[in-house]
């Protein structure tokens, strides 16, 4: 781990924090062993921790890394207590957002960035093209969730983030509904080519997808409008990774 990093974290005196930091400190003497989530493995020096919030992007990254098969671990953060602003997170993620994913070598934040990261180390479970232009295309989709469709969405609750007067919010809000259905008829008449978001395969854009089209329910937009993107999102559902992940962010 990045020396700045672990001095960050130590500093923090968070009783959870030890742990975190023992799990990137190399074993003396007998192999660690570590009971994770998902795995029970020899200690890794690539281990991972996901630090996550139900309802969020965060959901995406964390399908990738099960489907994956990577091992990792998850740190589960309440909003409603405002855990992201707590000094032991901002020592991680000063942005006080998630998802962040904690590596050997540093911290990553930006869900495209991270989903790139997971398909990069673990080109086994193919979750993205191999060709610089496919791979290109993946990112290119992607973006276009984290920079245009999310912040549509984010206009409807956090509108504070762009103005400070309540009738300019509550137009921000009053558009969501269109914006978001506006974005998704682009993707589904322009931006799909198969089953899957890349086309035959599957890939590190179908969790991105179907996490952002969870959101419309609650935007005001009828996924049925979409009938592409509403195939899709049940296929998601059917995939055991998917069930896994809902099932820890239900709980």
């Amino acid at each position: 781990m990045d020396p700045s990093l672990r001095g960050r974290l130590a500093a923090c005196n968070a009783p959870w924090m030890e742990g975190i930091l023992r799990r990137f400190t190399p074993a003396t003497g007998a192999a660690s062993r570590l009971c994770l989530p998902h795995h029970l493995a020899e200690f890794d020096q690539t281990m991972l921790t996901l630090y996550f919030a139900p309802n969020t992007a965060a959901l995406a990254v964390h399908i990738a890394l099960q489907e994956s098969g990577a091992i990792y671990n998850t740190v589960r953060l309440n909003f409603a207590s405002n855990d992201q602003k707590a000094p032991q997170y901002l020592a991680i993620n000063p942005k006080a957002r998630v998802p962040a994913l904690l590596t050997e070598q540093g911290v990553l934040t930006e869900t495209p960035a991270i989903l790139a990261y997971v398909a990069q180390c673990f080109p086994a479970a193919n979750l993205a093209p191999n060709e610089p232009f496919g791979f290109a295309r993946a990112q290119a989709f992607n973006n276009y969730l984290c920079a245009t469709v999310h912040v549509a969405h984010a206009h409807r609750v956090r509108g504070a983030r762009w103005t400070d007067e309540p009738e300019v919010a509550q137009a921000l809000t009053k558009k969501v509904a269109q914006n978001m259905a506006d974005c998704f008829a682009l993707i589904e008449r322009d931006m799909r080519t198969g089953p899957w978001v890349m086309g035959a395969s599957y890939s590190i854009c179908d969790a991105y997808l179907f996490t952002v089209a969870g959101w419309l329910e609650g935007d005001g937009v009828d996924i049925a409008g979409f009938p592409a993107v509403h195939a899709h999102h049940q296929r998601m559902l059917a995939r055991p990774a998917v069930q896994t992940v809902l099932a820890l962010h239900r709980a």
